[in-house]
């Protein structure tokens, strides 16, 4: 679970609009209000890794000791869709979407993939 974020200060590509993502019935994405509260924040994920999305922009993500351990670093910006893309320090680039899922928040790639959030 490679991700990264820093606050972008040029354009990213337009993502995929909420309809477009792998949603279950049951997902509700962020609110503009939660997402305007992401910057300052901290998500641990169920293997231990962890992302902080920094108040300037910054964002890292901590591998888990079972994981290799380990920090990515990388630039993040919030789309008009409420997608969250990120350029990575290496260059790669991805958008995932946040959504309240039960009572659980997960993570959503732009390929599907679910990573739940503790």
């Amino acid at each position: 679970m490679k991700h990264l974020l820093l606050l972008l200060c040029v354009a990213l590509p337009v993502s995929a609009s909420a309809a477009d993502w792998s949603l279950r019935a049951t997902d509700r994405p962020f609110s503009a209000e939660e997402l305007a509260d992401l910057p300052g924040r901290s998500l641990v994920f169920f293997d231990d890794g962890e992302t902080i999305y920094g108040a300037d922009g910054a964002y890292s993500y901590t591998y888990s000791t079972a994981n290799g351990g380990g920090t990515a670093w990388g630039t993040y910006q919030i789309a008009e869709d409420g997608s969250i893309c990120v350029e990575f320090a290496s260059g790669a680039m991805r958008c995932d979407v946040l959504v309240h899922s039960g009572e659980r928040v997960i993570l959503i790639t732009e390929k599907g993939e679910r990573f739940p959030i503790r």
